[in-house]
């Protein structure tokens, strides 16, 4: 309230329905207990689908887009052939879950978690 407190908010946004959202290799970095990232559910024009967000706390956006990754680069792509490594990492939007079975679902519209981390 008085304003000597601030969160970092890194935001990527997605359509909802889709079930992914791209994010860079940073999102593996567990920068502090301030930093969160917004994955922002933004509806086309005209559509009736609802905003969505979800508010993910650094260190746990870190660990599990780590591990997903991970995952994926170990298991072989649709053909058999060993994925490559690149900068894009992804998050499974719900219902879907990452590799490593994390869901973000419990994350929905959890904007009180910057206010915790605020005060």
């Amino acid at each position: 309230r008085d304003g000597t407190q601030f969160a970092h908010i890194q935001v990527k946004t997605f359509v909802p329905g889709i079930r992914t959202c791209s994010v860079g290799r940073k999102a593996e970095t567990p920068y502090g207990p301030r930093f969160f990232w917004v994955l922002a559910g933004i509806p086309k024009p005209g559509s009736a689908a609802p905003f969505e967000y979800y508010v993910i706390p650094a260190q746990i956006m870190a660990k599990n887009v780590r591990a997903c990754h991970e995952a994926w680069l170990a298991a072989p792509g649709k053909h058999g052939q060993p994925h490559k490594d690149s900068s894009v990492r992804t998050v499974a939007l719900p219902p879907g879950l990452c590799r490593n079975g994390w869901s973000i679902a419990g994350y929905r519209e959890q904007w009180d978690l910057i206010e915790k981390a605020c005060t």
